[in-house]
């Protein structure tokens, strides 16, 4: 038998196998579906199979399988159009989103006993069986006590911090005591530093000449050790140590004691300076007699703190508040050309850094002219430290620096700067830094609470070359997920911020890259129990 369609689709013929045509023919409907739509149609099809049979197979896996009904399938599996009327557990979570929602806006009903951990929280619930806004309202109570304990907590953190960072510890206490008395009973702790010989090169220009102010003996062994060290050419540095006066006889016994040699250490103090008069330094006197300064140095610092207050935050203001903003070390950098009158270009290094690298090639830059060449920051991968512009530190609420300053300028470091003292001397840098000073006393101090980086980058406006952020490297004493890559590449580290690393605070994993530097072997460190971290 044989079958025929019609070129139309419209008939059938049949005829029979031994050749008889038998004259049958079926009339088929008018064809309504064109090829076209056939073959999408197929196509379809054929992309959808593949979804159904993978889904079939996780349903399998699943034990959906066991499901009477495409609901079922729809709530497990697909979408929310395949669900109809959602299950309970979502109609139970929409309802109580809807409470916690309202809840927001309400206050907490006054004397609520809450529990005070979880389980009891939740023996509670289930003790009393509370309804669902019952639930929200001690849900909610719970979690905002526990959110003012732990802002509480965090805040008398950052207090301990300022009070352990602004002591000075035991160990460090003894150091200078015992090398103090062993300045007066040992004629070697005395010896001249540098030797008469070497006195000539305190003032040779072809020298590599740093500058440290500081009272901390330890941390400023630290400094000249690790610059040392990292130096290409160690007899060709020269340190200029100065410190005050009741920390000189230390400082120079532990110099003399323990000479760094080939490199050259003069240690002077602060009355060792015919210049440091209070006619050449008008500040010292305003800053000593004035009694917001000491309500803001030494007053009660847990009062300008609350509860609400962004624990960070919080920690900078008890920065701003170290007595060390008011110690004439700290504002002695700005009076570098006086101090030094035959020094050209000096590099200048606060006593909480570390130098890993030759900071020679720092007198080859070209500062076109400029005083200051320093690491800018406004700009760097960690924005917690390197987001510093003028809005950071000065109150732009002020009408005096809302007029005369631009919130958004960058900032940039100070603790490692190369300074070029001869074109210091033709601008008025000091003038402006003292002017600014006095203004921001008129204003009792609302002018700006942090130390003495405020006024100088005034004073420096005009006058600063950035220089490559490689040379200098921020945050260390308050940036605790500091990259420890990025700090072993470092020229500088700087632990700028509270914890010290000479501190119990310091970071622990922080700690080594100044530890390193310490001789833990030492008689006087040995005996003050000046211990290495483990």
């Amino acid at each position: 038998m044989q079958i025929r369609f019609s070129p139309s689709m419209r008939s059938i013929t049949i005829s029979s196998s031994n050749g008889f045509l038998d004259l049958m023919k079926v009339k088929v409907a008018a064809r309504h579906i064109s090829y076209r739509t056939l073959f999408h149609t197929i196509l379809i099809l054929a992309l959808l199979l593949p979804f159904v049979f993978i889904l079939t197979a996780v349903v399998t896996l699943e034990g959906v399988n066991k499901c009477s009904s495409f609901n079922c399938l729809g709530r497990r599996l697909g979408p929310r159009f395949l669900v109809r009327g959602g299950s309970d557990s979502v109609k139970l979570m929409v309802n109580l989103y809807k409470i916690l929602d309202q809840l927001n806006s309400e206050e907490i009903p006054p004397g609520l006993k809450l529990p005070e951990s979880f389980s009891e929280f939740l023996s509670e619930m289930k003790n009393n069986q509370y309804d669902a806004k019952s639930f929200a309202i001690r849900l909610k109570a719970t979690m905002e006590n526990m959110d003012r304990e732990v802002k509480r907590s965090r805040l008398a953190e950052q207090l301990h911090k300022h009070f352990a960072a602004t002591a000075i510890p035991k160990g460090l206490y003894c150091l200078s005591l015992r090398l103090t008395d062993e300045y007066s009973s040992n004629a070697h702790a005395r010896k001249q530093l540098p030797p008469p010989e070497f006195l000539p090169l305190l003032s040779d220009n072809s020298y590599y000449h740093f500058i440290v102010a500081t009272d901390n003996i330890l941390a400023a062994s630290v400094v000249v050790t690790s610059a040392v060290r990292s130096s290409l050419k160690p007899e060709k540095v020269v340190f200029h140590v100065i410190t005050d006066k009741k920390t000189y006889p230390g400082m120079h016994s532990w110099f003399a004691l323990n000479p760094v040699s080939p490199a050259i250490v003069e240690v002077k103090g602060v009355h060792q300076f015919d210049w440091l008069t209070r006619e050449n330094v008008p500040v010292l006197e305003a800053i000593e007699n004035h009694q917001g300064v000491r309500n803001h140095y030494h007053g009660k610092h847990m009062v300008a703190s609350n509860a609400s207050e962004n624990p960070r935050f919080f920690a900078s203001k008890l920065q701003a508040r170290s007595p060390k903003y008011i110690s004439l070390l700290n504002h002695l950098r700005i009076y570098l050309p006086e101090l030094f009158p035959n020094l050209n270009k000096v590099v200048f290094l606060d006593d909480d850094v570390v130098i890993q690298h030759d900071l020679s090639p720092l007198w080859e830059i070209d500062l076109s002219g400029k005083v200051n060449g320093a690491v800018e920051t406004c700009k760097g991968e960690d924005r917690w430290v390197m987001s510093k512009r003028f809005k950071t530190y000065f109150n732009f609420s002020h009408p005096l620096v809302a007029n005369n300053l631009d919130p958004h300028e960058c900032a940039w470091a100070y603790g490692m700067n190369i300074f070029d003292l001869n074109a210091w001397r033709k601008t008025n840098i000091r003038d402006t830094y003292h002017y600014w000073v006095k203004e921001n006393l008129k204003s009792n101090l609302t002018l700006w609470k942090l130390g003495t980086l405020p006024p100088a980058l005034i004073a420096f406006r005009g006058n600063v070359h950035p220089i490559d952020p490689s040379w200098h490297m921020l945050g260390l004493g308050y940036q605790e997920k500091t990259d420890l890559d990025s700090v072993s590449k470092a020229a500088v580290i700087h632990y700028n911020g509270q914890c010290k690393p000479w501190l119990e605070i310091g970071y622990k994993h922080l700690q080594p890259f100044w530890t390193k530097h310490v001789n833990y072997s030492n008689d006087f460190v040995r005996n003050c129990h000046i211990l290495e971290p483990q």
